[in-house]
């Protein structure tokens, strides 16, 4: 967590949680969601135990793990139970680490470095980096599939329908391809945004969904947090490109730099680095006010994107 910043910004409703509060709420959040994964990722078994090593290695070599915390705090609106969100934030946050996996091999971004850590094909091989990333994302609709999910199946079956849109090509896939393309098109304002919401943005709104799906809230609920993910995204995309343009790799965890490196237009390189400041800062302005109906039960939401505006991993 020492990565993010501890400032908040007011709430219309009084205040938003103290940078403090948040890194607490969210560190809690991470153990009770660690302590599920680790029940639910099998131990190493004598003839598979590589890939099963592999794929723990990957889910619990850290993180800020905000996207349970996302999950958390929206079903925290609306009365879910503990044992529904952890299930859900366990299978997005396994959903989350393959990507991660498959986003660092050498047939993608080719990263050496993740969360200060060798990245999985790296610690392993890259075949067996590939095999745990398939795991951790078959086990993820297993664990959703899981009358601890909830104990309606068709809630269930909604949740899962949701992330397998937010992970398939119309959600992150098709970000990921149109993030592989990038160096070598075009690509203007509007393209970057919809690869920044596809490739971030649209595991983010599972996240922020879950709450309202589990729940059993409105469609119009459920809208304002969809729009809140939308603009959460964005600060998160925009944050991290900031960090790979002017962040240090020793506090990142991560190689930085290598958008440059790669010639990928990013919003940092169209507006500059002041204008790209300057828009994360409206953009989780903007996110804070979708959740104004909800009261000071969604300041953890609200405090949220201000703490990421300044972050350094």
């Amino acid at each position: 967590m020492t990565g993010l910043v501890s400032s908040a910004a007011p709430s219309s409703s009084g205040r938003y949680p103290s940078g403090r509060e948040l890194l607490e709420a969210m560190g809690l959040a991470s153990r009770q969601t660690e302590q599920r994964m680790e029940a639910l990722l099998p131990a190493p078994a004598r003839y598979i135990g590589r890939v099963q090593e592999a794929a723990r290695y990957a889910v619990f070599a850290g993180g800020k793990r905000l996207r349970p915390f996302l999950v958390k705090s929206s079903s925290a609106l609306f009365g879910v139970s503990e044992d529904n969100w952890l299930q859900a934030a366990a299978a997005v946050e396994m959903v989350h680490t393959y990507s991660l996996v498959h986003d660092d091999l050498p047939c993608m971004d080719d990263d050496t470095l993740r969360r200060g850590k060798p990245t999985t094909h790296v610690q392993f091989d890259e075949a067996t980096a590939l095999l745990a990333g398939d795991a951790l994302l078959t086990l993820a609709f297993e664990v959703l599939s899981q009358p601890a999910a909830h104990a309606d199946p068709a809630v269930r079956c909604a949740l899962i329908a949701k992330l397998a849109q937010a992970g398939g090509t119309l959600g992150m896939i098709g970000g990921q391809m149109m993030d592989m393309e990038a160096p070598n098109s075009d690509f203007g304002y509007d393209e970057i945004l919809t690869l920044q919401k596809l490739k971030t943005g649209a595991l983010f709104e599972f996240c922020c969904e879950a709450g309202p799906i589990l729940g059993g809230a409105s469609e119009a609920e459920r809208a304002l947090l969809r729009d809140y993910a939308a603009d959460f995204g964005l600060v998160f995309q925009i944050s991290d490109d900031l960090i790979d343009a002017i962040g240090d790799s020793g506090k990142a965890g991560k190689t930085v730099g290598k958008d440059e490196a790669q010639g990928k237009a990013t919003l940092i390189s169209l507006l500059g680095l002041d204008a790209a400041r300057a828009k994360v800062v409206e953009l989780a302005e903007q996110a804070a006010a979708r959740l104004d109906g909800f009261g000071s039960a969604a300041d953890p939401l609200r405090g949220l994107p201000f703490m990421l505006i300044d972050r350094e991993s």
